[in-house]
């Protein structure tokens, strides 16, 4: 039984009330793929959010735990939802459940190496983690790198930024806040280190205008080539110039296993 307390633990009873995604639906769409062919078994979103995708797992025939760090925001009548921050421990036992999803979490906090351990820790052996992140990896994102500083979703926050968006919600900045862009190497290590293989790469959907970044997708790849071989894969080049990571979307989205 999970290790949760009456304080930790909110029972919404909305009625009438419709969650608002709080990704890009392409992004749930895509998860929904990777899981499509899956069992059911115990699977905790976090953070949960409003609730959109809990609802759509829920339809799939998961059974649904829910956590967030502002429970308070959660909208679906009937369903649990405990107050949990990725930053410390979660209110689970260990190995409690068979799957885990994160959408629009480890670009929000401080430490996600805390929370990909927490993750390893309530999954069973075997279990599956599906994450997603920006991908500041992308042909596009690494132009805006070179000629910026700074990329689309992690742009320079000033304390009149920071104030604005503690006013707009309430305080609640972390719902608002990107403050850690985490690449697909970073990711990766973070990954192996608490155990965890990666199974699959995906994109939330194809950026409109790629094509124009054509030519210097090629150039990179064409370098890439005349790479030693044991260096391409020592550092993860055929994942880093995948057509999920370097011609990818707006987000990155990672499927990893348990070992």
């Amino acid at each position: 039984m999970d290790s949760t307390s009456p304080e930790q633990v909110i029972l919404a009873r909305r009625a009438g009330s419709t969650a608002t995604p709080m990704a890009h639906e392409a992004v749930y769409d895509t998860i929904l793929q990777i899981i499509a062919n899956v069992h059911t078994g115990k699977l905790l979103d976090v953070p949960a959010g409003e609730g959109a995708l809990a609802a759509r797992l829920i339809n799939r025939g998961f059974e649904v735990h829910c956590c967030d760090l502002y429970p308070e925001i959660f909208r679906l009548r009937d369903v649990e939802i405990c107050q949990g921050d990725l930053c410390g421990t979660l209110p689970y036992d260990n190995a409690s459940f068979d799957y885990i999803i994160c959408v629009e979490g480890l670009e929000h906090i401080e430490n996600p190496q805390q929370a990909i351990s927490e993750f390893s820790r309530l999954l069973k052996r075997g279990g599956h983690l599906i994450v997603s992140t920006p991908n500041i990896l992308n042909i596009e994102e690494r132009l805006k790198w070179l000629f910026y500083g700074y990329t689309s979703h992690f742009k320079p926050l000033t304390r009149q930024q920071v104030e604005r968006a503690r006013l707009e919600f309430g305080g609640k900045t972390e719902i608002a806040l990107h403050i850690n862009p985490i690449s697909y190497s970073e990711l990766r290590y973070r990954l192996e280190r608490s155990d965890f293989e990666i199974v699959g790469l995906y994109r939330d959907k194809r950026k409109a205008r790629l094509w124009l970044y054509w030519p210097i997708v090629v150039l990179i790849r064409l370098l890439a080539r005349l790479t030693p071989v044991r260096k391409r894969r020592e550092r993860w080049t055929e994942e880093l110039q995948s057509d999920e990571v370097l011609r990818g979307g707006n987000t990155l989205i990672v499927h990893a296993v348990k070992a």
